[in-house]
């Protein structure tokens, strides 16, 4: 595995994590990527699930990358949103360097991070023609909504304002299409930070869109568990499972298998 880093406009960075190419397996010359997003309620960006999530793809055969993006005050303007968009721009734009399948490339998100990656897939961007999408996402506990449901610390961060009529322009259950990619979706039911009707909600707007899409949902489990094992301090051997249910979700919507 080899290690490349790239600096987004506004600070941001993207880690990327390229599986070798190497003679002994021809099969698996050209890889997906699962792009990691964490959350972190556009305060900060969570080291939980960074590297440890990215490595749980990487071993599964997936090039793999995390993306630290703008976040406080730096997250006015729609930056977050700008600097994934140019990740996957980058991605692609390297993608025949790094033997990555332009074609197949997924967002991983969490909490907030979850509203970053479905974000990239279904919020206009002023100004951004051509907006890069990705080609599958991956939810984890995701802030969906800015009604009832919110969490309402996101928003502010975004928008810099209580006002919560300001805040519904990053609400996103209202913005899912038939051209939505595939989705693969899961929460906690005792969540009290970013409540599971977030995901009930995405799930009917997919549903309605007829957009392919998995959902688990986990009885127990606070929120902020990433991949629910002792290294993150959420140690959980039952909600640990949607790793392995993603991976072979993807598994098969990508076509993939290593």
């Amino acid at each position: 595995m080899r290690f490349e880093q790239l600096e987004l406009t506004g600070g941001g960075t993207l880690t990327l994590y390229l599986r070798e190419s190497v003679e002994a397996m021809p099969h698996f010359r050209q890889r997906p990527l699962v792009l990691v997003v964490p959350g972190g309620g556009y305060n900060h960006v969570s080291p939980r699930e960074g590297d440890p999530v990215a490595l749980q793809f990487a071993a599964a055969g997936y090039h793999t990358a995390v993306l630290h993006y703008a976040v406080g005050e730096s997250a006015r303007d729609a930056l977050p949103m700008r600097q994934l968009a140019q990740a996957i721009g980058l991605v692609r734009q390297h993608a025949e360097q790094w033997n990555i399948l332009p074609d197949k490339i997924a967002l991983c998100g969490f909490s907030a991070g979850g509203h970053l990656a479905l974000s990239g897939a279904v919020w206009d961007i002023p100004g951004m023609a051509d907006q890069p999408r990705p080609n599958a996402l991956l939810l984890a506990y995701p802030v969906v909504t800015a009604e009832e449901y919110a969490h309402r610390g996101s928003f502010v961060q975004l928008t810099g304002t209580q006002d919560t009529a300001a805040h519904r322009r990053f609400s996103l259950e209202d913005k899912v299409s038939p051209t939505t990619p595939p989705v693969f979706v899961w929460h906690t039911m005792e969540d009290e930070t970013v409540p599971v009707e977030n995901t009930l909600l995405l799930l009917g707007a997919l549903h309605k869109a007829g957009v392919p899409c998995e959902a688990h949902l986990f009885e127990k489990g606070c929120h902020g568990t990433s991949i629910s094992t002792p290294e993150v301090d959420a140690d959980s051997a039952h909600r640990h499972h949607w790793v392995q249910l993603a991976v072979e979700w993807l598994n098969r919507t990508f076509c993939f298998s290593a």
